[in-house]
């Protein structure tokens, strides 16, 4: 009975989502597995070409082959591991980003069509019993490698989160008042009204379909200077790299983005911060007392230099 049951949903659900006709019910180019390997790369910033054949069950010749159009199609650039040079680092390039957030979007957007038909009062009971049969079968069948949060563009309602947690978590851990709520939801409201999406970008990390961490990179004033901005990891997934990786993620994009360095402006109380700009190669350039959001704080600026030349 599991098996015929089992299949019985895998033809329904399929046949529900379009999967056997992807490409036109996306409305893009690509097939299913092009869409899945451009997901992976535009989630996983550092993925060799290893890791996607194991992460994806793939044949070693057809991920090569797969790549290799990409590549001339201008989605992807391919180079040494800084890992291990025997190994092929896969990049997205500006083209493939968008690619990667065009599928994302219209796969967003045909899932909220899927679940406009569905009662408020069933979609908690629908995500309990999917979060249900992905708990199950995973324990079945080990992962190629641990599944942890994901980095994607933000959707409605992810600006406004990054509000409301950091003045929550601030007010919670610094006892600082509404003030700095006020500051971040002018820097969100700032972005959300105008950004340049390919010098500017907002990255939501999302576990279980939860938002758990959040950065940005915006323009400075200074010329050829990016800004990194809202640093947010929730407290209980801290401890995991999590942080490490945001920054990382925002420091690659504005290098790609061709700034020559990237600035950050943070408090002497943001411990764990501080070391985690200092991991990714930030340095101390000025601090200065000040009091704000009802405290006294020393507030510090950071700079790291992308380009070779640009550390003075």
């Amino acid at each position: 009975m599991p098996i015929h049951e089992i299949r019985a949903f895998n033809r329904f659900y399929t046949n529900l989502i379009g999967a056997l006709d992807y490409g036109k019910h996306l409305y893009t180019p690509y097939t299913l597995t092009e869409s899945r390997v451009l997901y992976e790369l535009a989630h996983s910033p550092r993925t060799d070409a290893a890791d996607l054949r194991a992460e994806l069950s793939l044949d070693a010749g057809y991920l090569s082959r797969l790549l290799a159009g990409f590549e001339r199609d201008g989605l992807v650039a391919r180079g040494p591991s800084e890992v291990d040079p025997r190994r092929q680092r896969i990049t997205l390039t500006a083209n493939g980003r968008e690619a990667a957030a065009l599928l994302d979007e219209r796969s967003r957007q045909a899932v909220g069509a899927l679940l406009d038909g569905v009662p408020a009062h069933e979609q908690e009971r629908l995500t309990e019993a999917l979060r249900t049969v992905r708990g199950v079968l995973s324990g079945a069948r080990p992962a190629a490698r641990h599944e942890g949060p994901v980095l994607r563009e933000p959707v409605a309602g992810d600006l406004g989160w990054i509000v409301q947690r950091h003045g929550a978590l601030y007010a919670a851990e610094f006892g600082w008042n509404a003030d700095f709520e006020g500051l971040v939801a002018r820097i969100v409201a700032d972005f959300a009204q105008d950004h340049d999406p390919h010098l500017e970008r907002v990255w939501i990390a999302e576990l279980d379909g939860r938002q758990v961490g959040s950065v940005m990179c915006v323009r400075d004033e200074a010329p050829a200077t990016a800004r990194l901005r809202l640093l947010l990891v929730e407290p209980e997934v801290r401890g995991h790299g999590l942080g490490d990786r945001l920054v990382r993620t925002a420091v690659d994009f504005a290098r790609e983005a061709g700034y020559r360095d990237m600035v950050l402006w943070t408090n002497d109380v943001l411990a764990g911060a501080r070391r985690i700009y200092q991991r990714a190669g930030f340095t101390l350039v000025s601090e200065k007392p000040h009091r704000s959001y009802g405290v006294d704080l020393v507030g510090q600026d950071w700079r790291l230099p992308l380009k070779e030349g640009t550390a003075g």
